[in-house]
């Protein structure tokens, strides 16, 4: 009897954990992402984010860092025994070229980037993978236009299927389809000294079929914005924030009908070192909503300098 006892609780521990496995297996593919549905990563643009600069030729480099343990379903609710850890940091070259050609008043602008990235994904004891590599590559053409209490900017852009894709590995940095990006900003300086700003930054992104399946992942729409004030000329601290939500559903065999979103806010820092023409800026966000991915943190570092 103890022998029977023993073999049924066995069994049940062995259904049990073939079940959680079979979760955890089922969810991996998108939530293991950081950015299910859209090639811009949240976060990485914040105070005065909407405003590009003058004529010249710049360099910027994006060091962002995002960490989890947590992933929710669709209601915005943690799902249990998941117990993911992901880490993610990425290193994002661009380089802008802000001519002194105009249209419509405002400057033409053309920028580029390529992103390289670090992962590292586990889930309960059955998912444990990192990866190295390189991202899709982004190009995009602009206008700006600097006013006395505002600039303005507007892009398109296109992300290529050029990075490390892999259909059963979300570690890998490229995601494996088109994308059409979109960009409308705006920078508000309520006082005539320009020490308060306000910015709203919009990013509206139109997918293409995902490699080597029918699906076509949904369209996202990615809000930054960002309030501050200038303690001294050289140096602005404020709150910013993103929200990004995707707008449809996935579409094609086998896609599903749940569309994710995350809300996150936090300080940034901001300053210029006028002997070495750089600009650094520093901002942390904690997600606050997030429904059908994962919820985490974000930090920034950003450098920009012109040549």
């Amino acid at each position: 009897m103890f022998e029977l006892r023993m073999n049924r609780k066995m069994m049940k521990q062995s259904i049990q954990k073939l079940l959680l496995t079979a979760v955890v297996f089922a969810v991996i593919p998108r939530a293991m992402l950081a950015q299910p549905t859209a090639h811009y990563v949240p976060g990485v643009e914040g105070i005065k984010g909407a405003s590009l600069p003058p004529p010249g030729v710049y360099l910027r480099d994006y060091n962002a860092f995002y960490f989890a343990d947590r992933r929710n379903d669709a209601n915005g609710n943690e799902i249990a025994g998941l117990n993911p850890k992901a880490f993610i940091y990425a290193n994002v070259p661009r380089v802008l070229w802000i001519t002194d050609k105009t249209l419509l008043g405002g400057s033409i602008g053309v920028d580029a980037l390529l992103p390289l990235q670090y992962t590292s994904l586990k889930a309960g004891p059955v998912f444990d993978e990192s990866a190295f590599g390189l991202g899709d590559v982004f190009a995009e053409g602009t206008l700006s236009w600097h006013k006395p209490q505002a600039d303005f900017s507007l892009g398109y852009g296109l992300w290529a299927p050029t990075g490390d894709f892999s259909l059963n590995n979300p570690t890998r940095a490229g995601l494996g389809y088109w994308t059409h990006m979109l960009t409308a900003g705006l920078t508000w300086y309520p006082d005539q000294d320009k020490k308060w700003s306000v910015s709203l930054l919009n990013r509206y992104e139109i997918n293409h079929e995902k490699k080597d399946t029918s699906v076509t992942p949904g369209q996202a729409w990615t809000l930054e914005w960002g309030a501050s004030y200038a303690i001294r000329k050289t140096l602005d601290v404020g709150v910013v924030g993103y929200c990004q939500v995707q707008t449809t559903t996935d579409s094609g065999s086998g896609a599903g009908d749940i569309k994710d979103q995350v809300v996150a806010v936090g300080p940034e820092i901001s300053t210029v070192w006028p002997k070495f023409g750089v600009l650094v800026s520093l901002r942390y966000l904690r997600e606050v909503v997030a429904e059908d991915r994962l919820q985490g943190n974000t930090m920034v570092l950003t450098l920009t300098k012109r040549f």
